[in-house]
């Protein structure tokens, strides 16, 4: 994410000189048909974004202008911020209050440039802070706001500029930084106390005018995150978000809205609902995604699937218990009839299918591979148990076992139990940070988290499946459905550890259950001859043993990537990950391990696991949920990469 914002001025009749003004390319009405793209750049926007961080908050460099600034009229004086010709004029009795032939004060001029000294100058002379003007009867702080200077709205906002004031066209400060999507700028004035559901002056809340004039998914997204009325009409059509999304064509904004829990039923003034504006634009998409919600939400209603929803995890480990042991059934069927086995898996498969489509939710197929994963597993004990304990009798390899089993689902549950240290705010310590942030020119995507609308801690970062920021996030996890952050991340090395001696395990009980009931020829029957007589000894022994290798392949090798970051960077996934990416655009080239978490192979170790050895010992105790990154710059690669949001 970067921040754009334009440091041309805005001139009164220079065309060379990049200026909005009377002549130049850009009249001061400032239209909302082409925003300026300032702020948060949402993930999916497509756009010319500026080469590198930029500070939302700074200056504009001043332009140089041939010119000797002593021959400037005062307005011209005002747009390049020549303070001390300003100061000049209105000394020599010019009125800071007076307007110019269209009705444009100098505050307005110093607004829409972003000259703070200027601004400061001439509301100590005596300038109206809210002064209507220019062809939209607009404020100095409607023109800052439509121009994207976050600087300028808090300077006008702490002389006492008042943002719930209406243009000419009956839009607010909030409703025109929507419309020109300026979200720093957004973000602010709702964190001063403007509401996201005000209306305009039309009765359209920001979100309706988000759906129904900015194709796209931001920022109707980002209201919604501020906790916007998906639900909200307007007064004049009871139109709401949804159907002007809807009659706008917004197939994004739609998406988002039916994600949020927009109701489809909802009927406007003339008594249509969305899917019915939807049949008038003649849209088949809109029609369908409207059709395919409305089935779904009467189908979410009945008893039988809140019960199953309600009971997922454990409804779809049994179900996956029951699917990996009956097609491990099916192979070790004591018939030489494959055409059987075959009509046999094809059932199975069908029932999987059917099970699937008419049950199976986003949040039920996110189950599926730790579920599949449980599942394996015990079936993997139940083989130990029932084929190789009768042949391995031994006390201390049966010991070994069974501790092995334990730690595993100990730490199994123990990743998937504990709070990977997802950030917390409360609705008003996220104002309170959004305002002292803006005002220090550190609202910035690289601490400020823009999906959560807070400050993120260091090392911390957003996950979108879990919709939260994680404190020294690692990776999101397909095999405990949840994120590996500070909290569980050791829990998580540990079980990879047992799962891998596990697999290990079933290797050797496999092997030594083939020596003692399988005699294999392999010098005269070569491997696919040792295979086909493997699957006619016992496809069941065979089946589990396939199961063990695929766990163990991925187990092993992220076990091993994990204790390489660990150990030798002291690096999570993710900041290795970002590191990488900044290698490759970064002119000189630098080390992973040249990094300030990385403080050696030792004390590595003993800061990760937390380890303490009778004093010899000593880990680093942090709750990363409350480090801020105040200390490194944010200019370091640590901070200056791709965020995630």
């Amino acid at each position: 994410m970067d921040w754009s914002e334009g440091d041309g001025c805005h001139s009164h009749g220079h065309m060379g000189d990049s200026c909005h003004g009377h002549g130049g390319g850009h009249s001061h009405s400032h239209g909302h048909g082409g925003p300026g793209f300032g702020g948060f750049m949402p993930g999916g926007f497509h756009g010319q974004l500026v080469p590198g961080p930029f500070d939302p908050t700074q200056q504009p460099r001043k332009v140089s202008h041939p010119e000797d600034s002593s021959s400037w009229d005062i307005i011209k004086a005002t747009q390049f911020g020549a303070l001390e010709r300003c100061k000049e004029l209105i000394e020599a009795g010019y009125d800071v209050r007076q307007p110019d032939k269209e009705n444009v004060t100098l505050l307005h001029w110093a607004a829409i440039n972003n000259r703070a000294d200027i601004v400061k100058y001439y509301i100590s002379k005596g300038a109206v802070i809210d002064q209507l003007g220019g062809d939209l009867n607009s404020t100095p702080l409607h023109w800052a706001i439509r121009q994207g200077h976050l600087s300028m709205v808090i300077q006008l906002m702490r002389y006492g500029a008042d943002p719930s004031l209406a243009d000419s066209e009956g839009y607010r400060g909030l409703h025109l930084a929507v419309l020109f999507q300026h979200m720093p700028i957004a973000a602010y004035l709702m964190a001063k106390g403007q509401e996201v559901d005000s209306p305009d002056m039309n009765g359209q809340t920001p979100l309706m005018l988000a759906a129904q004039k900015i194709i796209g998914p931001e920022p109707t997204n980002f209201l919604i995150k501020c906790n916007a009325s998906v639900n909200a009409v307007d007064k004049m059509n009871r139109n709401s978000p949804l159907h002007c999304a809807v009659l706008a064509g917004n197939v994004d904004a739609v998406h988002i809205l039916l994600e949020a829990g927009a109701s489809v039923d909802l009927e406007n003034a003339n008594g249509h609902t969305p899917i019915d504006l939807a049949h008038q634009v003649h849209s088949p998409l809109l029609i369908h995604m409207l059709s395919v919600v409305k089935t779904e939400r009467l189908k979410a209603n009945s008893t039988c699937l809140k019960l199953l929803n309600r009971y997922k995890v454990f409804l779809l480990c049994v179900f996956s218990v029951v699917v990996v042991g009956a097609i491990g059934s099916i192979l070790d069927m004591k018939t030489e009839s494959w055409l059987l086995k075959g009509v046999l898996l094809v059932c199975v498969i069908a029932v999987i299918n059917l099970t699937s489509r008419q049950l199976a939710t986003v949040a039920v197929r996110s189950l599926i591979p730790s579920t599949g994963l449980m599942a394996s597993i015990f079936w993997m004990v139940v083989t130990w148990g029932l084929w190789f304990l009768p042949d391995d009798p031994s006390a201390t390899v049966q010991m070994l076992f069974t501790v092995n089993i334990t730690a595993l689902l100990y730490y199994y549950l123990r990743s998937c139990r504990t709070d990977p240290g997802i950030v917390k705010a409360t609705e008003e310590e996220k104002k309170k940070n959004i305002v002292v942030l803006a005002e220090a020119g550190c609202l910035d995507p690289r601490i400020f988290c823009t999906s959560c609308m807070m400050r993120k801690p260091m090392r911390a970062n957003h996950c979108f499946s879990c919709n939260a920021c994680v404190a020294k996030q690692d990776h999101h996890s397909i095999w405990i459905n949840g994120c590996i952050g500070a909290r569980n991340h050791p829990y998580f090395v540990l079980f990879l550890v047992a799962l891998s001696f596990l697999c290990m395990w079933m290797f050797y009980g496999s092997i030594m259950y083939w020596s003692k009931h399988c005699p294999l020829h392999y010098t005269e029957e070569g491997v696919w001859g040792a295979v086909t007589a493997l699957t006619g000894c016992s496809p069941w022994v065979l089946y589990i043993f396939c199961f063990a290798f695929l766990n163990a392949s991925w187990a092993f090798i992220l076990l091993l990537v994990q204790l390489y970051q660990i150990v030798f960077l002291g690096l999570t996934t993710a900041e290795r990950a970002n590191l990488m990416q900044r290698q490759r655009k970064l002119p000189q080239a630098f080390s992973l391990r040249q990094n300030p978490f990385n403080l050696g192979v030792v004390r590595n170790l003993v800061n990760f696991f937390q380890w303490r050895c009778c004093g010899l010992c000593k880990p680093m105790v942090l709750d990363w949920t409350q480090q801020y990154p105040m200390g490194l710059s944010r200019d370091h690669p640590m901070l200056s990469g791709p965020d995630a949001v």
